[in-house]
């Protein structure tokens, strides 16, 4: 089996967000509408003119706002190039240019209107050239200051959260490879006296498998190495098994390129086999059904249910407990790990988002 782990996606270096995204364009928007307000109210006294007034502040900032998100879109990837303490300078100075020259642009564009008008556009342009551009200036230092602060501390928190996570998915990940060697050199160890030619090629696909769980837990692996890795698995119990073992793949639907946990639906195939089939006297089957539905995935894995063994071994629970632990922590709250049990049958079904 050819691993070839994709890598983590990359993180930004630098703090800021993706203003290119439509949702950061509309927190702008709305946050320098909420200036313009504050802003306003603070300035007028009474009713009367603050409708006005505000129209004239709202025009200002938010122009303003979006010739800066504008900016800091196109120069995105440079400034996540640089070093942090570069890119936080370049951002503050970026800013602070786009402010003067959309000031700039106003108070001349109101100059210009006002020679060719018969004095109505009077009162809707600054005539104080030098204290309309430092006053926005000075305020633009006061915003910018805080939202860079803000986006520095929210940026932090969120890395010391990411990184808390991928330390409990490695502790997670570490207490499923014991039980996983332990069962798999079980099946060697059975198979070393009756068949070695089959214990010498179930030794390939360990090493395969164990190659597999000795990667990165930090990185998502698409859903076809996942199957692949758990087919690997399968081909081991059928060397042990036999005719005992009949495993029913309905996977067609699944996208191969999706992303997943490494070591997600091994663990599944596992349990099943040895909770369901192993006790049984005769073949069990074991059915794995998966499709995409919209913008998630559903995968079920479902065994015999034989005997009450099946609810007495406590590994089987541990292991299900680790792998809704991993995808509540690769997903969020939208992945979902659920069982079901009837009187002849135990089927555990995850769904998680659709990622490419």
């Amino acid at each position: 089996m050819n691993e070839q782990p994709d890598k983590a996606p990359s993180e930004d270096r630098f703090y800021l967000p993706n203003f290119c995204a439509p949702a950061a364009i509309l927190i702008v928007v709305l946050l320098a509408e909420l200036i313009a307000i504050a802003l306003t109210l603070a300035r007028q006294s009474g009713w009367d003119q603050f409708f006005s007034d505000l129209a004239k502040t709202s025009l200002l900032l938010v122009w303003t706002a979006i010739a800066i998100a504008a900016v800091l879109c196109v120069l995105r990837e440079r400034l996540n190039a640089m070093e942090s303490s570069r890119a936080n300078i370049a951002t503050f100075v970026i800013v602070m240019v786009v402010v003067a020259a959309v000031s700039e642009g106003i108070f001349w564009l109101g100059h210009y209107a006002e020679s060719s008008d018969d004095g109505s556009l009077y009162w809707w342009f600054p005539q104080d050239h030098l204290y309309f551009v430092s006053r926005n200036l000075v305020v633009g230092v006061i915003v910018t200051g805080l939202a860079l602060r803000y986006l520095y501390v929210s940026h932090q928190w969120q890395r010391n959260v990411r990184s808390e996570a991928r330390t409990r998915i490695d502790a997670l990940q570490a207490r499923i490879r014991p039980h996983f060697l332990f069962n798999s050199m079980n099946t060697i160890a059975s198979l070393t006296r009756s068949n070695p030619a089959a214990a010498e090629s179930a030794v390939e696909d360990l090493a395969d498998l164990f190659r597999a769980s000795l990667a990165d837990s930090n990185k998502m692996i698409r859903i076809g190495e996942e199957l692949e890795i758990a087919r690997v698995y399968q081909r081991m119990e059928q060397q042990r098994l036999g005719e005992r073992l009949i495993v029913d793949w309905a996977v067609d639907e699944l996208p191969q390129s999706a992303r997943i946990p490494s070591l997600t639906l091994q663990p599944l195939l596992e349990n099943a086999i040895y909770h369901g089939v192993e006790p049984l006297p005769e073949p069990g089957k074991v059915e794995i059904e998966g499709r995409r539905k919209g913008d998630m995935i559903y995968i079920s894995v479902r065994n015999p249910l034989p005997v009450k063994r099946f609810k007495s071994e406590p590994g089987n629970q541990i292991a299900l407990a680790n792998i809704a632990e991993r995808l509540k922590l690769a997903f969020g709250p939208r992945a979902q790990l659920s069982k079901a049990v009837d009187q002849t049958h135990y089927q555990v079904s995850i769904a998680i988002p659709y990622t490419d």
